[in-house]
């Protein structure tokens, strides 16, 4: 296929990518025939997909406004993604114009678009990384720039754990961050459940399972497990929409299997 202009030449738009796909899903335009193509396959099997990642993108924004509650006015996202309307740094600098928010991605399509949109936010920045390499995302000078890891920081791994198998000790890389965090920062996490499975939600997991980037779906427990000795904050782990809804009127979308959890170092 043609390459588009705003693509880094780097990008591989043959191959399907999960943020350009989640892009996709969200209504957003940085992604390519292979992504859409992939996208609707797995719609064809759920086609609630979209509503999903709205409803992930939704506890996104709750998870920082709560963080900005406690005070906190510094994040790391991590496996962000392409940044779409209601972001980290939108949420955050709506509360305080100086909050300091860095996205990390290995995506070259989600950092180019990154580094476009946040070129003029001085508080606001992309490093182009692989989350599950702790030490050295965190010792990024960029990063360490905006980053001050003797106040209390929101780390974010939100939609992007359960793409990390068992084989790369996701707990060792949770734990890699959580150590490194002063007293008082919290963890958010949102995470492909494995209880509750519908025909048409095995049948979409199957799609990524035979895709280069599988998803590994994971039970309470085993997100429990991941924060290591964090303390989750209430209401603990449940599912995307039951924490803490912004409204009792707000519809829960009990068929979203989809967990989420913030925890604290104390």
């Amino acid at each position: 296929m043609e390459r588009p202009t705003w693509a880094p030449e780097d990008v591989n738009v043959e191959r399907p990518s999960v943020a350009r796909v989640y892009d996709y899903y969200l209504g957003g335009s940085h992604n390519f025939a292979v992504d859409r193509e992939f996208a609707e396959q797995v719609m064809q099997a759920m086609p609630d997909a979209p509503a999903a990642a709205q409803e992930n993108r939704a506890f996104l924004r709750r998870a920082v406004r709560y963080l900005c509650g406690l005070g906190i006015r510094q994040f790391i996202d991590l496996g962000s993604g392409i940044p779409t309307v209601g972001n980290v740094h939108e949420v955050a600098q709506s509360t305080d114009p100086t909050a300091e928010v860095v996205y990390v991605d290995i995506d070259p399509v989600a950092y180019a678009h990154s580094r476009a949109i946040l070129a003029n936010n001085p508080h606001a920045t992309v490093i182009r990384a692989d989350l599950r390499q702790p030490a050295g995302v965190l010792a990024d000078p960029k990063l360490r720039e905006h980053i001050d890891f003797d106040q209390p920081v929101g780390l974010l791994l939100v939609a992007v754990l359960h793409f990390v198998p068992d084989s790369d000790r996701p707990a060792d890389i949770v734990a890699g961050y959580s150590g490194a965090i002063a007293p008082g920062s919290h963890l958010v996490v949102s995470h492909m459940g494995a209880e509750g499975l519908d025909s048409s939600q095995d049948q979409a997991l199957g799609l990524y399972k035979r895709s280069s980037t599988p998803i590994v779906p994971r039970t309470a427990d085993e997100l429990s497990s991941l924060f290591g000795d964090l303390t989750l904050v209430e209401p603990g782990v449940v599912r995307l929409s039951e924490w803490r809804p912004e409204s009792p009127d707000e519809p829960a979308a009990r068929e979203n299997p989809a967990l989420a959890a913030v925890a604290r170092r104390d």
